[in-house]
């Protein structure tokens, strides 16, 4: 007997579920079953502990209903819950681990391919019930068994099973043909698409956060070398923060979504996780892990194999697909549990990216790991990372150019332990070029990281940053389009694509991509200031001195503040603002002074801080081959020779 739990409400919407049910041969118990005079609560209660499957449809008022959360309760702890979606609303905290089938589309005839989906779900469950198994299930496959035992927390499908899910009356071969043809998740060449969606933390300590969601990012980082799959990555928690998973996916256009759970003790960990096709839900993979924490790098190893394995073999021979699998090996990491735990805590905090207190405090996690560990490579490449961003905001020359050659060390300590550690190259690239100006030597580990990770958005970023300082705007705009493919609710990528819009002069693309940035991140460094700049080229002066206040960096701030304050006639406020560049900064804003001064139309004097700035290997000089403030420059014979002498 199936025992199915609904809000009244939705009765409508339940009786086609039941109708199904019972055509396929199942005892469905419901409240509509109650005889008049019965004793409703102890009837409710003997059908749902007696029941061989719980079958629960969440929907908008449904999971609001204490009556269903109750039953759907109960069937979570008797290890027999089948959720469906009968609306497209998720399943309520607590219900989150477990497969949940969106019926949504489903017109309620029986021959339509969500009725078949819901018929394998429920008999994953309750085994053959009274209908027993579709004597045509194991003709599709032979190979594998008629039932597979259901992990907890979760059932898993076998490929027969998924077969029968797209079209249970179509056939083994039609189905496979449809898949095949790439309509199911990819195919040929074409890469397997998915989304590893951050693991829901459930430890009861929101300050834990960090552990769950640093798990994800590792599996991602794992799963993105694999050139089978299109691994895209919501690294902005912010930004679907309770979104569907299903609408999630969707909106990435991604075929499946990797998602899990996380508990954990000072000794413990269960891990959650689960592989689903967002095509009708089904459930490709899911297993839970209770392990002791000592070993979490094994359950992540698993999972990432389990996952890849799953996807790829359905497209692929299987020795391609251990190739494959074995190209997504990790690299560069750690079997010190106190040196990942501080990776990840530094990791967050980098991610936030909020300025110098947020980097500094990354930078002492990542020291943290690399005393656990000093092997720990990947350690000493965001090492490296966070030494070149404290540089970038130092206010002493010195500091600056101390603080670059210690990001130098790390990133080549990084690549001595572990040469195809993508982000040591991409570290040690940013560090040359930002650091000390050769473009050349940077160059070298920038197509290292691409040939290393070339489907890692991360890695994609960084380079497409690098070729946008130089001639090749149209390669640089077509990489950071397929960053934002990969990456669409990541801050970091957006803040990066406005810039690169930036050296491309598309002023509008600037404001949208910063906004964008600031949508998913609020407290991101310098898409104020992208803004500024955008809207200065346009001739929005007070546009632009709006969206300099509002930048978190003060040099940018200042600078942006005293040419928008020029243009508007403001003359006091504008020298007010240059006088705090010199003072709070000297020395190091050499760039920031000339951008000052070439707006204002002192063009020797931006020529002399120029020059200054070159001379001094000040990051800045970066951005003049392209930037837009030193445009009054570009007639100037003096200017084009520093461009040549930077290589451009």
């Amino acid at each position: 007997m199936l025992f199915l739990s609904y809000s009244r409400v939705d009765l409508p919407h339940a009786r086609p579920v039941i109708d199904l049910l019972e055509g396929a041969g199942f005892d469905v118990w419901w409240d509509g079953r109650l005889e008049g005079g019965e004793n409703y609560l102890r009837t409710t209660e003997a059908a749902l502990e007696g029941a061989a499957a719980v079958v629960v449809l969440w929907s908008a008022t449904s999971v609001d209903s204490h009556w269903v959360r109750d039953e759907a309760q109960r069937g979570r702890e008797r290890g027999c819950l089948v959720p469906l979606s009968i609306d497209g609303t998720m399943a309520p905290l607590g219900f989150r681990q477990f497969q949940l089938l969106d019926i949504s589309s489903w017109n309620g005839k029986a021959d339509a391919p969500e009725a078949a989906r819901i018929v394998v779900a429920v008999r994953a469950k309750a085994g053959g019930a009274q209908g027993g198994l579709d004597p045509v299930l194991p003709a599709l496959d032979p190979v594998l068994p008629a039932s597979r035992p259901a992990p907890a927390g979760g059932f898993a499908l076998s490929r027969r099973t998924l077969m029968l899910g797209g079209a249970a009356l179509a056939g083994g071969a039609g189905v496979l043909g449809v898949w095949k043809s790439g309509l199911l998740g990819g195919a040929g060449e074409r890469a397997i698409s998915m989304v590893v969606l951050p693991f829901a933390n459930l430890t009861g300590d929101p300050e834990k956060e960090w552990f769950s969601q640093g798990l994800s990012n590792e599996l991602r980082s794992v799963l993105a070398r694999n050139p089978r799959l299109r691994v895209s990555a919501p690294t902005s928690s912010s930004a679907i923060e309770g979104e569907d998973e299903f609408a999630i996916g969707r909106k990435l256009g991604v075929g499946h979504i990797l998602r899990g759970s996380v508990q954990r003790d000072a000794t413990r960990l269960r891990i959650a996780a689960q592989l689903v096709a967002i095509d009708g839900g089904v459930v490709r993979w899911g297993e839970t892990y209770d392990r002791g924490l000592e070993d979490i790098f094994a359950v992540q190893s698993e999972i990432s194999e389990k996952v890849a394995l799953s996807l790829v073999a359905e497209i692929a021979t299987d020795q391609e697909a251990k190739s494959a699998v074995a190209a997504q090996e990790d690299v560069g990491g750690t079997r010190s549990v106190i040196a990942y735990e501080a990776y990840l805590r530094g990791f967050a905090l980098y991610d936030l990216s909020t300025g110098q207190e947020t980097d500094r405090a990354a930078l002492a996690q990542f020291d943290g790991a690399i005393a656990e560990d000093p092997a720990y490579a990947a350690a000493h490449a965001m090492r490296s990372t966070m030494l070149a961003a404290i540089a970038n905001a130092a206010s002493q020359a010195d500091e600056t150019r101390r603080l670059y050659a210690q990001a130098i060390t790390a990133a080549e300590r990084a690549i001595a332990i572990e040469p195809k550690l993508a982000r040591g190259h991409l570290a040690l690239g940013f560090a040359l070029n930002n650091g000390q100006l050769q473009r050349a030597a940077a160059a070298e580990h920038y197509r290292a990281a691409e040939q290393l990770a070339p489907g890692d958005a991360d890695a994609l970023r960084g380079v497409a940053l690098f070729h946008s300082y130089g001639t090749d705007q149209a390669l640089a705009a077509r990489m950071i389009a397929r960053v934002l493919e990969l990456d669409p609710l990541n801050a970091r990528a957006f803040l990066a694509a406005g810039f690169i819009a930036l050296f491309a002069r598309d002023y509008p693309l600037v404001i949208t991509r910063m906004e964008r940035a600031l949508q998913l991140n609020p407290g991101i460094s310098s898409a104020h200031f992208g803004i500024a700049n955008a809207r200065l080229m346009q001739g929005d002066a007070a546009g632009a001195l709006a969206a300099a206040a509002k930048e978190p960096v003060p040099i940018f701030r200042l600078t942006a503040t005293a040419i928008a304050a020029a243009k508007q006639g403001d003359v006091a406020a504008s020298q007010t603002a240059f006088d705090a560049v010199m003072r709070e900064y000297g020395d190091v804003s050499r760039y920031q002074q000339a951008q000052i001064l070439a707006q204002r139309g002192a063009a020797a004097q931006a020529l002399t801080r120029l020059e200054q700035a070159y001379v001094a290997r000040d990051p800045g000089m970066l951005f003049a081959p392209n930037d837009p403030l030193l445009d009054p420059l570009r007639g100037e014979a003096e200017f084009r020779d520093l461009l040549s002498r930077l290589g451009s």
